[in-house]
């Protein structure tokens, strides 16, 4: 059997899917800079007219894009008007519906949910490109293991916030485990920090960070830009001649 053959099968195949992921997100930020362009007035600030719409945006793609449990926008909150919401984050709600989610943006308060420091919005805003930040425990949404895909917005080339969507690691699983499945011996999906986002075996746990330089373990980068994932594995017959060694 061919593992290395095997494994590039599987990295293509998990290109193609994070490809996909990657236009949409790419599609929803455009649609949301669009949306902002007519603001009406020309008004140098977002308010309450400017957003009209922007809620059937993150509806929309979550009706079309099964694999995101939530969808929207946050922006950056010097250009919210004051008595706007700096963020239109949708979710979806048991049985089959969605709803706006509500976080506490009350500074000092013990749910306070400071998004300009998190990496999916601060990666994006200081590169201008779209970026990846997980897995992690969503603790003041989902409260479970989270991937959060965004990219940046940009109006007339000022950079105005983030849309992306969020997509649950059990949800995942079925999407991307049938690949990493065909790989013969252990293999994961890791982020550009080396931490894993899904695995084949009790090797590669959700979260584990993996030391990379192992002799037995090979890395194939996944061809799409600016997001740092690779597929891992490990050839059983290297394995056992490390170990042998």
């Amino acid at each position: 059997m061919n593992h290395d053959k095997e494994a590039a099968h599987a990295a293509t195949a998990l290109t193609s899917w994070t490809k996909g992921v990657s236009a949409g997100i790419k599609g929803l930020a455009g649609s949301v800079a669009s949306l902002l362009e007519r603001n009406p007035g020309g008004k140098s600030k977002i308010d309450k007219a400017a957003l009209a719409g922007l809620d059937k945006l993150s509806q929309e793609f979550l009706a079309n894009h099964a694999f995101a449990v939530g969808a929207g926008t946050f922006f950056a909150p010097g250009f919210v008007a004051e008595g706007s919401e700096a963020l239109e984050w949708w979710s979806r709600k048991e049985p089959g519906s969605m709803g706006r989610l509500d976080l506490d943006r009350t500074p000092g308060s013990n749910r306070y949910y400071d998004f300009e420091k998190l990496p999916f919005f601060s990666t994006a805003a200081s590169t201008g490109e779209q970026t990846l930040w997980g897995p992690y425990i969503d603790y003041l949404g989902f409260e479970e293991y989270i991937l959060t895909f965004t990219a940046p917005v940009y109006v007339h080339g000022t950079f105005m916030g983030v849309a992306g969507c969020d997509i649950r690691i059990k949800d995942l699983e079925a999407l991307i485990m049938p690949h990493l499945r065909v790989v013969p011996g252990n293999a994961a999906l890791i982020n550009a920090s080396n931490r894993v986002i899904l695995g084949n075996s009790p090797m590669y746990l959700v979260g584990d960070r993996i030391k990379p330089g192992a002799a037995e373990q090979q890395r194939l980068a996944l061809d799409v830009p600016h997001l740092g994932l690779a597929l891992i594995y490990t050839d059983p017959l290297k394995a056992s001649a490390a170990v042998s060694a």
